[in-house]
């Protein structure tokens, strides 16, 4: 199975970090927030990629063109012009990155990325949330309801998508509910590909008609997460998520 990670946002409420560069490679503990999120599919199996870049996707296309060296010991001969490099550490990771525009929105990018998953089922997060969501159960959850969609709620305030949910099925998906405290989307998507006959064109929102239109369906179905989750938005978040880091209690880090 791949894991699609859409990678492609300006990040403006990062400003400070997001000038330089995108938003996924704002780094936590001194690697990229996607690098985390890499990580945790990869360690339930899942260790091939589609990556839809948009805003500076070039530093992303860098980050992994020179990912071998960046983590490995390199004796670099100047007159020969060689770099020898020693200690590979590196990923079991085939990663296709995508250019999927920079005005392009989350429907859209998945849109774009059609051809790389035709007739499959895949994963599909953001490239800014890191959770300790069980993929291989969220997985299991999918084959059980028989949809062709299966989000991840988790529990946190107004600010992101509200969802209700009968028997494991989405009744109700609003983008900008009002009031708090309720099931929102976590991201960490379960699809099949027919979802992408939803999405009209690159100005499609993911999480506005295509999932109203698979829950009007009731082909929406959800996995409910009750540990760990959080999105880094700002960076405020983005200190949060490195101090747990910081002090070994990152509950994302399922891998070791």
């Amino acid at each position: 199975m791949k894991a699609v990670i859409l990678a492609g946002g300006y990040g403006t409420r990062l400003s400070e970090e997001t000038e330089v560069i995108p938003k996924p490679l704002v780094e936590i503990g001194g690697k990229p927030i996607l690098w985390h999120i890499m990580k945790i599919f990869s360690h339930y199996g899942i260790n091939e990629f589609i990556i839809c870049l948009g805003y500076k996707g070039y530093k992303i296309k860098e980050y992994f063109i020179n990912y071998s060296k960046f983590n490995s010991d390199l004796t670099i001969d100047l007159n020969k012009n060689s770099i020898k490099v020693h200690n590979t550490s590196s990923e079991s990771w085939i990663i296709t990155l995508v250019d999927t525009g920079t005005e392009t929105m989350t429907g859209g990018r998945l849109k774009r990325i059609e051809d790389y998953v035709r007739g499959e089922t895949f994963c599909l997060t953001y490239g800014d949330g890191v959770s300790d969501v069980n993929i291989s159960k969220l997985i299991k959850q999918h084959k059980k309801n028989k949809t062709e969609a299966t989000v991840t709620g988790v529990t946190k305030p107004e600010r992101f998508g509200k969802i209700k949910s009968k028997n494991n099925i989405v009744t109700e998906f609003s983008e900008k509910p009002s009031g708090v405290n309720f099931m929102i989307n976590g991201g960490f998507f379960i699809l099949n590909s027919s979802v992408i006959k939803y999405i009209s064109n690159d100005h499609s929102i993911w999480e506005r008609e295509p999932l109203e239109k698979l829950t009007k369906k009731r082909q929406l179905g959800i996995y409910n997460h009750n540990g760990f989750w959080h999105a880094m938005d700002t960076l405020r978040d983005k200190k949060i998520l490195e101090e747990l880091w910081k002090k070994n209690k990152a509950p994302w880090k399922v891998w070791r």
